[in-house]
């Protein structure tokens, strides 16, 4: 060793090719292998001299490689792209009338959780914030196992049986011969198969809306989709359906914003609940309600709520609180924890149990079967994350990376031979499924109460707000737009024209095309049903900066008064606050103080915030006028209904970018304005800048 230099805070010895050597010490352990032998170098393989061949007897370096080329397991099918934290679940009001499962009959008990959110169609290096379904996943470690709620951030899907699943992945994934699109169902194999499925129609009226571009997975609703049942001490079943309300409002971004912040930030989500997490503050949070309905009750239904592309309407069944999740902890690993974790719709526990839609009767096998071959056999649940908490014995054994050590002779049972250690034996109080009538013959026959397919779909889209109704024909028209073979267009404007007639119409001009389709013959009559104000995401979002985020752009001079009242203020009212300048160093403001950056404007553009503020001196936006990055802050803050507060020099730049004063663009020194408006979008100001179907 020749020399020393410092590095990482400490003294590194180099190599005689100037390389750094690392020593252990001052609390930095030392590096062994997998066998636990210590490494004396970890910069060079062992060679027959200097310049000569590496020696194969080298285990060190063998083993390194070798491990590394092993690291990847497979992808999951959908869902890949997720991000997980630990919390837990705090039940506030007791179902004991109708469950015997004990998270939801102890009141005030808290069950830890992990929660997986996730995009569905792309892979694990796909963006954050796609035109797609989100999914929602809990597994909450109860005192009497696992329970794993599995849903989506939409109560519906598009099918209604299990067997069509591959087919419906098939068809939304990159088309096989190409390899693309990546993250998008906006190419003709996803919209040919949809075309020829109207029982999807419900759920691409969800797709399309909205509610498919959240702002935040902290700002979505979860939903179990399925009804399950409730079973209570004596056996009586009463059906349930799971909802997840976020605290914090719901909130969605706008289409070209979506797009924009793909570009911006790809890990635009998980960085945003990472944030939340990390910083304590505006922690995802989520009331737990409930939907309770007894067989009689749905069997007044105007639908099936076995069929898994429907929901019950919240003013049909009200929703009850019943307790809240608060995830607050970050993984220490993110693949150790959020990759491996497996979660299972037939994961239940005592008090709880199936209902006998066909698409969760399909899910209860495929989840266990796909985490066989992803996470390399049957002992995937020894894994930390997918562990029960509780006590649990069986007689299961051996596989690939048994990680337990059972003892003694006796792994079955029945058994007399009474040995220690006691073997498990089943008890009574155990899980018990409920006792249901079956009757009728075996058959491939769908139940006829499946067959309307598009009154849910009209009563979605005529419970929009109009704002909503045109953003959900735009969606409509940019994805089929993507759509090559003319006919499958015109197939979904004919089934759009059973849903809305006017949506048919603005949807077929967006596209161009000449004449209206013929509407395809609906099995069903298509009802009108009542409108739903629950299913306005617009309608239901709250008016809060609380959770959001706040970007200031600044540079040489600018006013630091107003920098610190905006922030203070931005922050009071529970946002997070960003400073921007043009170097992420930061600038020297009017006081003489110099300000370091949180943000690189060219890299922290307007779109990953819910507000901004222009705060430059009269030099500072002269200069900046020519700044494509700072026009375009100001740009696209507007274009996306964005409040804005503005000093004399951030008007020159907003002046520049084309910006029209209105409501949501006010003064930096009237900062109450600024945090009023800053609350919510600027709705009014969208026919300004963009021409809506």
């Amino acid at each position: 060793m020749a020399s020393k230099d410092q590095n990482g805070g400490g003294s590194a010895p180099k190599g005689q090719a100037g390389e750094l050597h690392q020593q252990a010490g001052d609390g930095h352990p030392v590096l062994t292998t997998n066998q636990g032998v210590p490494v004396a170098d970890n910069q060079n393989s062992l060679r027959a001299h200097d310049r000569g061949p590496t020696l194969l007897e080298d285990f060190i370096s063998r083993e390194k490689l070798t491990h590394f080329d092993h690291e990847r397991i497979p992808e999951r099918v959908v869902h890949a792209r997720g991000t997980g934290a630990h919390g837990y679940f705090e039940l506030t009001e007791s179902l004991a009338q109708y469950t015997t499962a004990r998270l939801f009959t102890e009141v005030g008990e808290r069950t830890p959780v992990f929660c997986r959110l996730s995009t569905v169609v792309g892979n694990k290096g796909s963006m954050d914030t796609p035109r797609d379904a989100r999914g929602f996943a809990t597994k909450f470690y109860t005192k009497d196992g696992n329970y794993d709620l599995v849903g989506n951030n939409m109560p519906v899907f598009f099918i209604q049986d299990a067997i069509k699943f591959p087919d419906l992945v098939h068809a939304v994934k990159p088309e096989p011969d190409r390899g693309f699109p990546q993250a998008s169902g906006a190419h003709d194999t996803f919209w040919d198969f949809i075309s020829l499925m109207p029982e999807s129609m419900h759920m691409i009226m969800w797709l399309m809306s909205d509610r498919a571009i959240p702002r935040s997975l902290a700002m979505m609703e979860g939903f179990g989709i399925h009804s399950f049942r409730f079973l209570d001490a004596e056996g009586r079943a009463t059906f349930v359906k799971f909802h997840w309300k976020p605290r914090l409002g719901m909130q969605s971004l706008v289409w070209d914003e979506a797009v924009k912040i793909a570009g911006a930030d790809n890990d635009f989500n998980r960085r945003d609940l990472h944030d939340r997490i990390k910083a304590g503050k505006a922690l995802p949070t989520w009331d737990l309600a409930v939907q309770l309905f007894t067989e009689e009750d749905a069997a007044k239904f105007p639908f099936d709520h076995l069929d898994a592309t429907k929901i019950i309407p919240e003013e049909l069944v009200p929703l009850k609180v019943v307790g809240h999740m608060v995830l607050d902890r970050w993984v220490d690993n993110f693949f150790a924890e959020t990759e491996q974790v497996a979660f299972c719709p037939a994961n239940i526990v005592p008090g709880i149990d199936f209902s006998e839609d066909p698409l969760l009767q399909g899910r209860i096998f495929s989840y266990l079967d796909t985490q066989l071959i992803r996470l390399g056999g049957p002992n995937f649940q020894q894994i930390p994350v997918n562990a029960p908490k509780c006590p649990f014995a069986n007689h299961q054994q051996d596989g690939f990376m048994q990680m337990g050590r059972p003892k003694g002779r006796v792994m079955y049972e029945p058994a007399s031979l009474d040995e220690d250690p006691k073997t498990a034996r089943a008890t009574a109080g155990g899980f018990r499924s409920a006792t249901v009538p079956a009757s009728g013959q075996r058959t491939r026959l769908r139940p006829e109460s499946f067959a309307d397919h598009y009154s849910q779909a009209r009563q979605f889209y005529r419970s929009q707000q109009p704002l909503e109704q045109a953003h959900l024909a735009a969606a409509l028209v940019f994805e089929l737009s993507k759509v090559e073979t003319v006919r499958i267009r015109e197939a979904m404007v004919g089934h759009l024209r059973h849903i809305d007639e006017d949506l048919a119409a603005r949807v077929a001009a967006g596209l161009g095309l000449q004449g209206m389709p013929e509407p395809p013959d609906a099995a069903r009559p298509v009802q009108d049903m009542p409108l739903s104000p629950a299913l306005s995401l617009i309608g239901n979002s709250v008016p809060t900066l609380e959770g959001r985020s706040v970007g200031i752009l600044f540079d040489e001079g600018s006013d630091a008064a107003a920098i610190k009242s905006l922030r203070d203020a931005a922050m009071a009212a529970g946002a997070m606050v960003k400073l921007v300048a043009p170097k992420v160093g930061g600038a020297t403001l009017s006081d003489g103080k110099h300000q370091p950056a949180d943000g690189q404007l060219a890299g922290t553009p307007s779109v990953v915030f819910d507000a901004v503020a222009v705060l430059l001196s009269a030099d500072a936006a002269q200069k900046l006028r020519s700044e494509a990055a700072a026009v375009q802050f100001a740009k696209d803050a507007f274009g996306h209904l964005k409040a804005i507060a503005q000093d004399a020099g951030g008007k020159a730049l907003l002046d520049e970018a084309g910006v029209m004063p209105d409501a949501g663009v006010v003064m930096a020194t009237d900062t109450a304005a600024f945090i009023e408006q800053a609350k919510t979008r600027q709705w009014d100001r969208e026919a300004k800048v963009r021409t809506l179907p």
